[in-house]
């Protein structure tokens, strides 16, 4: 075959699998693979011990973000376990009433969650319609945000041109 037959042809397969793709999904661009036949410790999660109800009728319906009958109050389980309080979860000090007050003297925008959710899906399906020539493991999601990162050095050297300490920052090396 000649040269142009090749093109021409890995060009008409590369539309076809391109329209194999599915719309309407945001593309997944962290690849995470399990390795090994044991568990997924990521959906194996070691709460308080299962409970047989007393009537299977009388169960609460499910409803995203609500309580669990197992786990009633996991970030107060999970502070506890850390070794904090538990009990700062339910009160709010005049420092925090600063803190919180002092972050919206600009405003505060209420939907914010929504308002990212939608410009990451953009984001992430602007990006995965040209990414389809990579080979290999590749952190797609990483490399879409790899623009947006922030440089720690170049930061700590402005704030201290500009005479602001930075006591929390490691030394030059």
């Amino acid at each position: 075959m000649r040269k142009s037959h090749v093109i021409i042809l890995l060009t008409a397969l590369t539309v076809a699998l391109g329209g194999c793709a599915k719309r309407g999904e945001a593309p997944k661009l962290a690849h995470f693979k399990k390795t090994g036949n044991g568990p997924d410790e990521f959906t194996v999660l070691p709460t308080h011990p299962l409970q047989t109800p007393t009537s299977y009728n009388a169960l609460p319906a499910p409803t995203p973000g609500g309580v669990n009958l197992v786990d009633q109050n996991p970030e107060a389980d999970g502070i506890a376990a850390l070794g904090g309080n538990a009990a700062a979860l339910n009160s709010t000090s005049a420092a925090e009433a600063n803190l919180i007050n002092h972050a919206r003297r600009e405003g505060a925008t209420p939907d914010i969650r929504q308002t990212l959710r939608t410009e990451d899906n953009d984001r992430r399906r602007r990006y995965g319609r040209v990414n389809i020539f990579r080979l290999g493991p590749i952190d797609d999601y990483t490399a879409a945000y790899k623009r947006q990162w922030l440089d720690a050095d170049a930061e700590k050297q402005r704030l201290e041109r500009r005479g602001i300490a930075t006591p929390s920052a490691p030394p030059a090396e």
